[in-house]
């Protein structure tokens, strides 16, 4: 029997849901993961893994989805296919949070600057490094490579998962 991963349930749930979030959009903030919080789109346990993780959140969804990877946030919200009302898509800002284990720090990923290619890996293996000032992405990419974007520069081709997550049998 195949089984429906998080991601599926969360896309199919936020689909068919007609009513909205018990809390207007405009309040809709962030929220910190906790050691139980795990990734919408593989399980992974969020607290378990390195490097910038992110949530999205979603009209008539309580939580956030969460994910374990940047990439994986950008994978998401690139897709052409979904059906999400995004409300609010947050990282963390790794110009102030540790890379070994991340905690807080959030900031609008829109408004952020990445690091592409760089030779730090976050949970899924290579990453992309988000940061909340274009200092922090620029000296994080002098010291381990990689090239420094703003959000509207990264493309759906940058964060292709296949090979990643979504056919990991494994896990």
């Amino acid at each position: 029997m195949k089984l429906f991963s998080p991601l599926l349930l969360a896309l199919s749930l936020a689909a068919s849901l007609t009513a909205c979030s018990n809390q207007p959009a405009e309040t809709m903030v962030p929220i910190e993961i906790g050691q139980d919080t795990s990734c919408a789109l593989d399980g992974m346990l969020l607290a378990d893994y390195p490097g910038p993780q992110g949530q999205i959140l979603v009209a008539g969804l309580a939580e956030p989805m969460f994910f374990c990877d940047t990439t994986e946030v950008f994978n998401t919200v690139l897709a052409g296919e979904q059906a999400l009302r995004i409300e609010g898509i947050y990282v963390q800002d790794m110009g102030q949070a540790r890379w070994e284990e991340p905690r807080g720090h959030w900031f609008d990923a829109r408004q952020g600057w990445y690091v592409l290619g760089g030779k730090r890996h976050g949970s899924m293996g290579p990453t992309i490094a988000s940061f909340a000032q274009e200092a922090g992405a620029r000296r994080h990419a002098a010291d381990y490579g990689g090239k420094v974007l703003k959000y509207e520069q990264i493309t759906r081709e940058m964060v292709d998962l296949s090979g990643g997550a979504l056919h990991d049998q494994r896990m």
